[in-house]
Formats: structure tokens, sequence, C-alpha cells
């Protein structure tokens, strides 16, 4: 890099609203870079932290002219999307979206271009590979050979607090004191903490400009999936766990198996699985010649897994898997136009007067889903999300980032949060499998004597005949899925409880 960019780099992250982006913002802003943000919402990242510190900008992977515009005066560009998860045809998008990047970014004159992407098995052709596998290689060579210096980090399994590998041994380990288990338990697995992760993404930012290449990062420890297990229960102090390994479940169907046992669904899980197929051991460590090893690191399994776990307990999670909107999911926002041409919007109105202040009311309202649930019918709401997660939905399982606070574009069991005004109102965004868009506002108001007023509407547009055969077939458990959410949201404000049956 020349000497007018050492004080400080102008970065473009993409996938600001993931996991590994989320986290990778606020560690180039504390090293003193310019950082802009590409997403497809925009102001799915109002509520950060740092939303005041950056630029945002709209755009897609995908639309040469919106990325070519967020390029523009960019010195490091980090891409970090995929389309995991998305069904047929993700290789195909990667490739485009990978293509498309690389161009826009050699005619910007961009410096370089920072990938993460996934640690391959050594000997193994690129035939025999999972397909979530082979198409990060391919998008790693893509960038590779895209007429501008890049940086193509290869990692495998990430250990962090509210990552979906992370979330998935968690969660599998907890859950189950004795586990009937795929053979890919066996598999020999290099792991990194999500902290060495995003060292080596900062890190790669200055790297000389004649520094073109692959570099394998993991952690120092390699273990099979079982070990792993074994010593995430002894560090979370769990009793011994008995696992038993059997070859006879297949990748799909150990994503559903992880898919109901896990909060992690199986359209994501599949390809987390199917990677753990073959060994993933790192070759190198020569990223070390150009982002030197500080003491204590790479942080040990134990050690990552100790500092998730403090995160998670101390509920100081920044992000999680989740962060990201789920493949397939509805993303429209729900219409200001009273006459919205779309076609029919059905609604069910809820109003009740609350005993207790305005302020006692949003805490309760804020504090919805999760273990605290949903304030009505508990059955119904299980019920709901097993059906989603059969057929494939995300369920209720991914519960809430941090139990007390919401802010736009976490994830919310089988919602998201599409706007939040504090204090006064919160929309949810359903994320579940419907033949329809769906939404669920709470309101605080204040009547004309000085009463609050707790109102709630749920909104849906139907696709299709199947869309208004579902709305009048539901419509009848309304009154008692609604309305009990309105009684009890009001009862748990009066009685000054942020928590709520179900």
């Amino acid at each position: 890099m020349s000497d007018d960019t050492a004080a400080g780099l102008h970065c473009l992250v993409t996938g600001a609203t993931g996991y590994i982006g989320g986290r990778l913002v606020p560690e180039l802003l504390a090293e003193g870079h310019r950082v802009r943000c590409l997403a497809r919402s925009p102001g799915r990242l109002r509520d950060q932290s740092w939303a005041g510190e950056v630029e945002t900008v709209r755009g897609d992977v995908t639309d040469s002219a919106s990325l070519a515009a967020a390029l523009r005066g960019v010195d490091v560009a980090y891409y970090l999307v995929h389309a995991l998860g998305t069904g047929r045809g993700f290789e195909e998008t990667d490739r485009r979206a990978a293509r498309i990047f690389g161009e826009r970014a050699r005619e910007a004159g961009v410096r370089r271009v920072v990938y993460l992407g996934g640690l391959t098995p050594a000997g193994v052709p690129e035939a025999a590979l999972s397909p979530h596998l082979r198409s990060r290689a391919e998008v790693g060579r893509i960038l590779l050979d895209c007429g501008v210096p890049a940086t193509v980090l290869r990692a495998a399994v990430v250990i962090g607090s509210g990552s979906a590998s992370f979330e998935m041994l968690r969660y599998l380990t907890e859950r189950l004191p004795v586990m009937v288990t795929p053979s890919w338990v066996r598999t020999r697995i290099q792991p990194v903490a999500v902290r060495d992760v995003l060292r080596a993404l900062v890190g790669s930012a200055r790297m000389p400009d004649d520094v073109s290449r692959a570099f394998d990062i993991g952690g120092p420890d390699i273990l099979t999936y079982r070990d792993m297990m074994a010593r995430y229960a002894a560090v979370a102090g769990l009793p011994r766990r008995l696992i038993v390994p059997v070859p006879v479940l297949t990748p799909g169907l150990s994503s559903h198996w992880v898919g109901l046992v896990t909060p992690v669904p199986a359209a994501i899980a599949r390809p987390l699985t199917e990677s753990l197929r073959h060994e993933v051991v790192c070759r190198e460590h020569d990223i070390a010649r150009y982002v030197p090893d500080p003491p204590g690191h790479p942080i040990g399994f134990d050690e990552a897994v100790r500092l998730a776990l403090q995160r998670v307990r101390e509920a100081r999670v920044t992000t999680r898997w989740s962060s990201a909107s789920v493949p397939g999911a509805p993303s429209d926002p729900l219409p200001t136009d009273p006459d919205w041409a779309g076609g029919s919007l059905y609604t069910d109105h809820r109003s009740r007067t609350v005993h207790a202040s305005p302020g006692t009311l949003w805490r309760v309202i804020e504090g919805i889903g999760g273990e605290r649930g949903w304030y009505s019918f508990p059955s119904a709401w299980a019920v709901r999300g097993l059906l989603d997660r059969l057929v494939g939905g995300v369920g209720l399982r991914r519960g809430r980032r941090d139990p007390a606070r919401l802010r736009v574009g976490d994830s919310l069991d089988f919602w998201r949060v599409e706007e939040i005004e504090p204090g006064r109102l919160l929309r949810l965004r359903a994320e579940m499998r419907l033949p329809g868009l769906a939404w669920l506002e709470m309101y605080v108001e204040t009547d004309g004597e000085g009463r609050t007023r707790y109102r709630q509407r749920a909104l849906f547009h139907p696709h299709g005949l199947l869309g208004h055969v579902y709305w009048w077939g539901v419509s009848p458990f309304h009154a008692v899925v609604f309305g009990g959410m309105a009684r009890n949201i009001a009862r748990a404000a009066a009685a000054g409880r942020d928590a709520g049956p179900g």
C-alpha cells in the first residue's frame, strides 16, 4: 500500500448484515479505516452501534450498476456473501456474483479483494466435494483471477458466539446426553476462533500489492467432531456425553436431524454437515508472515468455547448466524399505501387498555419471544414451529440475540424485526413457510384520558388461492392465539412483569 493510505484505508464490506460482516465492520473502524457497507436493505443496519460511523449504500453483488457505484473510491473490498442454503442453482448464483464483483472491482481500481471461503480437504477431487465447499473454492479462484490482488482466507469450523457451527455444536451437546450420530463425527477438523478469523480479515487489508493467493487459517487444535462435543461438554460443565456413530445417516437425514435438535434449520445444516464428510485440516500457516500471531493466538478450541459461552451467558452476542436473511424468506417490507395494489390484505386487530405505564408495557413487548414465549397458547406456537421445521423452515428455535433488547434486522424465532420505534412500535415480518406475506405489529399508545393502550395488528397478504384458503382456515383460531396474546401482554404489563406464559 502507498504511504497516502497508511493512515487508513477505504473499505467496502459486503455481507455487513451477516454474522462475520457485522463483526468485521467495528474491527475495521477500530483500526482507523473508513467503511462503506453494501446492503440490499440498508435499514437493517440502522440500529447497529457503529451505524453512524459508516456509509451505507443500497445494492447487491449481482447488480452490476449498484456494485460499481459502491466500489468507487474503495481501496479494499471484502466479499463476505454466499448463497448458502438457497437450494438448486446456488452454485451458479455464487459464480455469477463473484465474476461481477471481480470485474467491477478491477474497473474501479480497487487495490485488494479479501474473501472468506471454506477450507478444502487435501487430495480430494473437486467433483467429490460437497456442493457448498466446491462453490466456495470456485468463488476463491474467480476472485484470484479477477485482475485485482486478492486474499482468499480458507477456514473450517468457526467457533464464536452465535455462529451456525458453534450453535450446532452447542445444542447437539447440551440437548443430547446420549447421541446416535452420523459417521462424520469421526472426521478430523481444524476449528478456528472467530477472533482469529476477524484478525486475519482485518490484517489482510494491508498485505503487499504483490501478494495474491489463498491462505489456510485454523486454530492450534485438530479434533474430530466427536472430540469437539466431548470437550465442549467439559468446558460447559456438563456430564460426559455418550456418542455412538452410525453409518446410516445420509447428509440429507443428518441435516434434518440437526434441524430438529438445534436452532439451525435443515437448509443451512445440510451444507455444514456435508462439508464434514472430508478431513479439513490446514496445510500451511503462511498467513502469519503478513498477519503475525500475537501472544495467545491462534486461540485454542477450549478457550474459544469458553469465550463464546461467556458472551452467550452475558447476553453480549453481537451477531448470530440468523443475522443474515433466511434463504427463501420474504423480504418485502410492509407497504404504507392503504390502497395496496398488491391485492388482498387480511388484518386482525386487537386493542386493550393496560393498567401500567407506557414504559412498562413497552418492556413487555420488546421482551417477547425466545424463552419468554408469545403470551398465548404455547402448544399452538410450538406446533406451528414444528410444522415449519418439517417443511424446511426456521421454526421457533432461533430465539433472540439479546434477552431484553431488539434492533432492526434481528431474528426473533420465526419472525424478523422489520421496524422498531422504541417505546411505540414493534413490527415483525414472518419468515416461516407461508402461502403469502405476514406481519405482526404491536403498539404502545395513550388515549385521550391519559390511559395506556395496547394495540396489536396481524396482517397477511395471500399468494394465490392457497393463501386465501390458509387465512380462512386459521382465522377461527385467531381469537385464541391473537386475542390471548393481547390479553396476556396487558396482564403482564399490569403485573409489572417482563415475561409471559409460554
